[in-house]
């Protein structure tokens, strides 16, 4: 995991930076169909808990967090 004190802060937009982290995090555990499945509000608790991110729950929306899915799905694909 990135625990890298130097770290750029992520914010919801940084949809790669969440994905990659995401990925790192549960690996291979959720594949293409599994995150299409996951429940946005179980999403945004694994977003808000990721080390570098600054974002609020009050910031998120649901096309975040569509953003966040896909790019994960193509984040996992990659490491396929």
């Amino acid at each position: 995991m990135n625990n890298d004190k130097f770290a750029l802060p992520i914010h919801w937009k940084d949809y790669e930076d969440i994905a990659l982290e995401l990925y790192e995090k549960f690996g291979d555990e959720f594949d293409e169909a599994k995150i299409y499945r996951i429940r946005f509000t179980e999403l945004v608790e694994w977003v808000l808990e990721l080390p570098n991110f600054k974002g609020t729950r009050e910031e998120c929306n649901e096309g975040h967090l569509e953003q966040i899915q896909s790019a994960w799905v193509y984040e996992w694909r990659d490491n396929q």
